[in-house]
């Protein structure tokens, strides 16, 4: 069986992109002759078991689905205060004593007045998720997908040197961030930026790829999605957004043509846009996946159609 090229995936994209549904969709794709794929949550919103219909709660990897191709894909939500007493338990044998902090309320306060921590400790369980391969454990994965936090601060999650930066210089959380950093800057790993075709996301996106460039962790690709699919070419579409395109109707009325002129007009304006956005997004160097509008919604058959959609533009990735 083949590895995929790429041992763990990040994904991010600003709030409304699609990007949980995308890193699914990533995680199905992935998910191929007999692979074993985990895709994570990290933000607690409950977005995976409200895809799957499968509750995840603490360590808990159940699976989630599978795939036709003979894969199987599990999940894992990631929780700070959860990582927190099994980070006391490894490091300071505090087992008894560490659920007496948390019934104190002492860990949600460590973790809000130090949220470098926070990330270090969830970046932490990921990549404890991707080592066990190395480590030939019975439970290890071919690959690890994560639903990231947003783009807005994508680059502060995954820099979790400078996160412990003003916390430790040496001890245990200093050498849990060295290792997290070896392995994010390391060939295995891979950025995926999600957008839509809008200014907004599109501007966020761009951001986000400067915000990174730091950290050294690879940006593979920007995934465009809610793409709207047109046979028009640019002389049609000029036309249309101009209220000036032929319509050959003779069994409508002229008011009638005249709203379904309008409504040409409205998506060749949207398409237009799309355009100009991938244009900016092309200044960024970096391959681009486009994933066309989903009129009906996202369901587990939609999400197989648009892991083929992925998969299809992904070669390397998905057939490595």
């Amino acid at each position: 069986m083949k590895r995929p090229r790429h041992t763990l995936h990040i994904v991010s994209g600003k709030g409304g992109t699609g990007k949980t549904t995308l890193a699914a969709a990533l995680a199905y794709a992935l998910a191929t002759e007999g692979r074993r794929v985990l895709l994570c949550e990290v933000e607690g919103r409950r977005s995976l078991t409200d895809l799957f219909g499968v509750e995840l709660h603490g360590a808990a990897e159940p699976r989630l689905l599978r795939t036709p191709a003979g894969g199987h894909v599990h999940g894992l939500s990631i929780d700070a205060e959860d990582a927190l007493l099994e980070y006391l338990r490894t490091f300071y044998r505090l087992g008894i004593a560490g659920r007496a902090l948390d019934k104190f309320g002492a860990i949600d306060f460590a973790t809000s007045i130090a949220p470098g921590l926070r990330d270090v400790l969830l970046t932490g369980k990921v990549y404890e998720a991707v080592r066990r391969q190395a480590k030939g454990r019975t439970d290890a994965y071919d690959a690890v997908v994560l639903d990231a936090p947003p783009t807005g601060r994508i680059g502060g999650f995954l820099n979790v040197h400078e996160a412990v930066s003003g916390l430790a210089k040496v001890g245990p959380i200093r050498d849990q961030a060295d290792s997290i950093m070896r392995v994010l800057r390391s060939d295995d790993t891979v950025v995926h930026l999600t957008t839509l075709l809008e200014e907004m996301p599109v501007t966020e996106t761009i951001e986000a790829i400067e915000a990174l460039a730091p950290t050294r962790i690879t940006v593979g690709t920007v995934i465009a999605n809610m793409v709207t699919d047109t046979p028009l070419d640019e002389d049609q579409l000029l036309a249309a957004a101009a209220e000036r395109l032929p319509l050959d109707l003779p069994d409508l009325t002229q008011s009638e043509r005249a709203g379904l002129g309008e409504e040409f007009a409205t998506t060749a304006r949207r398409e237009q846009q799309e355009r100009t956005c991938s244009q900016r997004l092309a200044s960024a160097g970096l391959p681009m996946v486009v994933v066309p509008r989903e009129t009906l919604g996202v369901d587990l058959t939609t999400l197989g159609s648009i892991a083929d959609t992925v998969a299809a533009q992904l070669p390397e990735e998905i057939n490595a």
